[in-house]
């Protein structure tokens, strides 16, 4: 159905890194131009809700300022002098410096560098045919999900869950430690549709009152990185007043006995101390999940960007099974079903020739890997050419100071493909005009539901704009490297993926425009086991079974982290030099750095600001609207202050990834972000700075 008449209507998908993975409507104006784009009402799970940034897309589609041709740097780096260059001679310089560094110090001296500014499978991961065919450095990619996923596999030891659309049978939500409103909207949607079919309540923990908590019925804000404590306190009152169902755990969990022998002292007293929350509000918090065996827990990736992330995601999650709430429809939990489409790359990513000798460098650590640490490069050469696709480090990577010293080194060849001039971009010796989603054909999974989609292309590229896909292609020829994929199409990839997966065609999927995978209820429930071999949750989590793809160094004290679930006291935490803690989270209007270049979004965020609890302000001599600074050891930001009476004392928050020319000496809130990996297996500690404050 058009969304107006005698307009011609498109399906799509959204590209960009949110698990929502919304189902798209887009009205089609011609051959070039974009008109509305709503939530696909067919699609389930989408339902013809979206979030207003993608609501406005034709605004970021049709910007004014998108990269239309192949620039060349001019002057100094970063000076903003560019000259206009053919493809040809683009693609020849950046072949060359491939090749020279190679010749001098091996294939490993070129790093290949990309992350979620798509989500689509051939544009995103298309990268890695070619640097497994070359042996180039590969990217351990630790900025999102390498933290909770460990986490949540130490209990379940499998990535799924109960189906989200079941949220509408469910009679209690727990949304923890995660912004919906502002991140994952469709969550809203099914949320709210069990609170006026069947009087559901909404619950949420979070370290601010957020735009979702704002919406619930009832609201619990901790401190961060201290949501492990508050889960063994709702555990320990479970056992204490006999909502805990021993014959759930029973039949399902490894250690039943010897978690209630641990959490003898996890009481509530004992979680207050830690959380902030009162105690009240703790035996209020435990009451509510321990009498609602339909409660359905809602596990975001906020509360596990910690030092101790993964032993919080995994604290969290043995909450259900503590209560056998997994066992009844609109009951168990759900953080992601990223691990239910089962695809094979091979041909999409070069598997079949990877190398697993080839070093892995961390995509977080990018600064100290440009900057010659030999903790990361190991015994291999420095790198000397960066090729980077669908991520901005000089604005999103921890370390940002360090981050800016690698890209300043005169001898590292850097080329950028990208839609606009990015941070990262300006910085550039050669920089590529990007497609977006509209303008290529794609494969697409949904983290957060259980569709598999089709994004073909809709309309044609501005400029001289190219896929990711094809300038790998074009690439590869020049540099020497051969594989089938590069002599493919997007949608022969599309087509071999989805036969080799075990899926229907790509015809099929064309027809259908999304096909449903969720497994059944048994499955997804975990009743007919969970996902070690055993079958059984573990309570006793094995992290050093926990797998990550890094060659060098050590990943955090591994034989510190706690079994079963516990707080795990590893945090920056404040001190006399630091005394407040600073947590970085999404605004509604940007996603990471993206978005963040249209102007109604920018509009709708206004400036750089800092949340403060009032008394905090008053007592450091501060005043609402006052422009200050933030620092720590790593370096300082400049931005204002705001008051949010929500937060706890000693707690501040700052929403949203702005554009580093938004802060007056243009360094971005992630400056002060640590880029050490935490235990045990790395990850972005996003949510973990401490930091210090004084007027500007």
């Amino acid at each position: 159905m058009n969304l107006r008449p005698n307009i011609k209507t498109g399906f799509s998908v959204c590209p960009h890194d949110c698990p929502s993975q919304c189902a798209l409507e887009v009205e089609v104006l011609d051959a070039h131009t974009i008109g509305r784009v709503r939530g696909a009402k067919d699609n389930s799970y989408t339902a013809g809700v979206i979030c207003e940034k993608v609501g406005r897309y034709a605004e970021r589609v049709h910007h004014p300022e998108r990269l239309l041709h192949p620039l060349k740097r001019k002057g100094a780096r970063g000076d903003g002098e560019w000259q206009r260059i053919s493809w040809d001679d683009a693609l020849d310089e950046l072949a060359q410096a491939m090749l020279q560094a190679e010749e001098r110090y091996g294939a490993e001296a070129v790093w290949p560098y990309y992350y979620a500014g798509t989500m689509g499978l051939v544009m995103r991961d298309g990268i890695n045919r070619l640097r497994h065919v070359k042996g180039y450095s590969g990217m351990y990619d630790t900025f999102c999900v390498s933290l909770p996923w460990t986490g949540y596999l130490a209990g379940t030891g499998r990535l799924g869950g109960v189906d989200p659309r079941e949220m509408r049978k469910s009679d209690l939500i727990v949304i923890w430690g995660t912004n919906p409103v502002n991140t994952q909207v469709n969550v809203m949607t099914h949320a709210t549709a069990a609170r006026k079919e069947r009087g559901a309540k909404l619950l949420v923990v979070d370290i601010y009152e957020t735009g979702t908590m704002k919406q619930a019925d009832h609201g619990y804000v901790i401190r961060p990185g201290t949501d492990g404590a508050l889960a063994c306190a709702v555990m320990h009152v479970a056992f204490r007043d006999g909502h805990a169902d021993r014959a759930y755990m029973a039949k399902y969990t490894d250690d039943p006995a010897g978690l209630e022998v641990h959490l003898k002292d996890k009481s509530p007293e004992w979680a207050s101390s830690i959380t902030g929350l009162g105690v009240e509000r703790i035996e209020e918090l435990a009451r509510l999940i321990g009498t609602t065996k339909r409660t359905y827990f809602r596990l975001g990736y906020g509360f596990a960007r910690q030092r101790n992330g993964s032993a919080n995601m995994h604290a969290v999650t043995s909450i259900p099974a503590v209560m056998g709430h997994w066992s009844h429809e609109g009951g168990g939990a759900m953080h992601s079903n990223s691990g239910i489409y089962r695809w094979n790359k091979s041909m999409i990513e070069g598997l079949d020739v990877f190398d697993p000798n080839v070093r892995m460098l961390d995509q977080s650590r990018i600064g100290a890997v440009l900057t010659g640490d030999r903790y990361d490069l190991g015994d291999g050469p420095p790198v000397t050419v960066l090729f980077t696709q669908n991520t901005n480090p000089v604005s999103v990577a921890p370390d940002q100071t360090r981050v800016k010293q690698g890209f300043a080194r005169d001898d590292l060849f850097i080329c950028v493909h990208e839609q606009f001039m990015t941070e990262t971009a300006a910085l550039a010796d050669i920089v590529l005009p990007a497609t977006q989603f509209l303008e290529h054909d794609d494969l697409y999974q949904g983290g957060g539901h259980q569709h598999i989609m089709l994004g073909p292309r809709l309309i044609e590229a501005p400029g001289e704009c190219r896929s990711n896909h094809d300038v790998i292609c074009d690439l590869a020829s020049r540099v020497g490297a051969e594989h089938e994929g590069f002599n493919m199409s997007p949608r022969e990839l599309i087509e071999w993926t989805l036969v080799n997966s075990g899926r229907a065609g790509l015809d099929e999927l064309e027809q259908q425009k999304w096909i449903d995978v969720q497994p059944d209820f048994e499955t997804s429930h975990f009743l007919g086991g969970f996902g070690h071999k055993d079958g059984k949750y573990r309570f006793a989590a094995r992290w050093h079974e926990a797998k990550h793809k890094r060659h060098t160094g050590t990943m955090g004290p591994v034989d510190a982290m706690p079994s079963f679930p516990d707080h795990w006291p590893v945090l920056q935490e404040a001190d006399e030099t630091h005394p407040f803690r600073l947590a970085t989270s999404p605004a509604r209007t940007f996603l990471n750095s993206s978005f963040n270049e249209t102007p109604s979004s920018m509009k709708r965020e206004g400036r750089p600001q800092v949340q403060m609890h009032p008394d905090d302000i008053a007592a450091n001599g501060l005043a609402e609207g006052q422009k200050v600074v933030l620092g720590n050891e790593l370096g300082q930001v400049r931005l204002h202050v705001s008051a949010n009476p929500s937060l706890q004392r000693g707690v501040l928050i700052s929403e949203g990834i702005f554009p580093n020319h938004a802060f007056e000496d243009g360094c971005g809130i992630n400056t002060l972000v640590g880029a050490d990996q935490p235990a045990p297996v790395g990850g972005g500690c996003f949510h973990d700075i401490h930091v210090w404050i004084r007027p500007a």
